[in-house]
């Protein structure tokens, strides 16, 4: 493992980050980290086009941080941002990984790719989320039969423009997850969350205060 301070300006300040690299089922695995150690655990996973440090340079990892919770923003397998490809099934191998930490009742937040990892990470172990967020994601079709298994608290945000992922996924989900809120920013495109990023994030944490 190694660890060493990431800095970002934001808003005018400067942001530290705990930087940081974790073996899970023999794979690297990289990830940023922020907040109290003991706060609830938020765990950021990102798009196909992103990383762990998009959280860090639109500010989530800051916000989230200030509200007294834990946040791990990780690089996806195989081979997103700075984690080495690896083989094994993504899902088995992040179980793996919030077993290295010790992590248990996660809020997981997932956008598009990102979106159908949490997705089916919440399917197959129920047992370790809390909470789940799920932004533009794709993969809802493919995981239709089993949508009404999930019955965390879920919020469910969607760009009112996306192009990529259809807002009637959004919808699909709204129904078949019984404790789930839809959320729809108006105009924005497939990264709604990099469109209006203060409308992102105060939706987010109104979303994680309920929980």
């Amino acid at each position: 493992m190694f660890r060493s301070f990431c800095q970002q300006k934001h808003g005018g300040q400067v942001v530290d980050s705990i930087e940081r690299s974790i073996m899970a089922n023999g794979c690297e695995i990289h990830y940023l980290e922020a907040g109290p150690s003991g706060g609830r655990v938020v765990v950021l996973l990102h798009g196909m086009k992103f990383r762990a440090q998009t959280w860090q340079e639109l500010g989530t990892l800051k916000v989230l941080a200030e509200t007294g919770r834990r946040v791990i923003a990780l690089d996806l397998l195989p081979g997103f941002g700075a984690s080495p490809a690896c083989s094994g099934k993504t899902i088995d191998i992040l179980a793996a990984f919030f077993d290295k930490l010790n992590l248990e009742k996660i809020v997981l937040v997932g956008p598009s790719m990102g979106g159908r990892i949490a997705l089916e990470f919440c399917l197959d172990y129920p047992k370790l989320i809390s909470g789940l967020v799920l932004v533009g994601a794709v993969g809802v079709q493919e995981n239709r039969e089993r949508l009404s298994e999930i019955g965390v608290p879920s919020f469910i945000i969607w760009g009112g423009a996306d192009s990529v992922s259809s807002i009637d996924h959004g919808r699909l989900l709204h129904e078949k997850i019984a404790s789930s809120t839809f959320f729809v920013i108006d105009g924005a495109p497939h990264p709604c969350y990099l469109d209006q990023p203060e409308l992102w994030h105060h939706e987010l944490v109104s979303f994680l205060e309920k929980i």
